[in-house]
């Protein structure tokens, strides 16, 4: 059984593929118009959260960073262009997604700073103590089973190394709250019809943004999955949150 409810939300209840195939699916559908509808439903605010989180990295400058859950490659470009590591890998289960990360890459010729390969999140298919950072951006809530993913990465990052998670939440404040969910939940996934066929993928981000354990909560199951000084900056009234702990 699912330990959190986000775990049990899936893109289509009707289907008897496992949480994972399924997601994998519905990017892989999904890819070609991501990126556009992305910025586009964000009014372009994703840039600066990205970038916010990357920052939570400055300090410690890591040399070798893993990005989980890492998409089209946007959060792996960014950690490159803003903290200079020596290598940034990205890891992702769906192909076409990674596919045109890769054709980013290439367009810049930073094939030999960043890489993107196929992987499970919950099956991380490096070594112990392997990276000295760990990313990943709005990507947790799509894991089938959360703490596993959790623990997976606090098992490849090096003592001293740091998880920075950037994912949606929910307004604190009730009126912007309520505005919040009738955009995400309505007014969304009809944008999304005007340019895509996938509305079910839209409404599938929201039901697992709406039903991700967030706050203190998460940061309880970062504990428990073995991370410390853990703590969390609310950005733009609520909407997002960057969750950090260190091994």
């Amino acid at each position: 059984m699912p330990k959190f409810a986000h775990d049990a939300i899936v893109p289509d209840e009707n289907s008897l593929q496992q949480k994972k195939h399924q997601v994998a699916g519905m990017f892989d559908q999904i890819a070609g118009r991501y990126d556009f509808l992305n910025g586009f439903l964000s009014i372009g605010i994703d840039k600066a959260w990205r970038k916010k989180a990357v920052d939570q990295l400055r300090a410690s400058a890591p040399r070798e960073i893993l990005d989980v859950a890492t998409g089209t490659g946007d959060m792996a470009l960014l950690l490159w262009k803003r903290l200079r590591p020596q290598h940034v890998t990205g890891i992702d289960i769906s192909e076409k997604m990674l596919a045109i990360g890769r054709e980013k890459i290439r367009d810049k010729g930073l094939e030999t700073s960043i890489e993107l390969l196929s992987g499970d999140s919950e099956r991380i298919k490096f070594s112990e103590n392997s990276f000295d950072a760990v990313t990943v951006a709005f990507g947790v809530r799509n894991f089938e089973h959360l703490e596993q993913g959790l623990r997976e990465m606090h098992r490849v990052l090096r003592p001293g190394g740091k998880l920075v998670v950037l994912e949606f939440s929910q307004p604190s404040l009730k009126i912007f709250r309520g505005l919040y969910r009738f955009y995400m939940g309505v007014v969304a996934p009809l944008i999304v019809q005007l340019f895509s066929k996938n509305k079910k993928a839209y409404q599938y981000l929201d039901k697992s943004a709406r039903a991700f354990p967030e706050g203190a909560g998460f940061l309880n199951i970062m504990h428990e999955a073995g991370f410390t000084q853990t703590y969390l900056k609310t950005l733009s009234l609520g909407i997002c949150t960057i969750y950090c702990g260190s091994k």
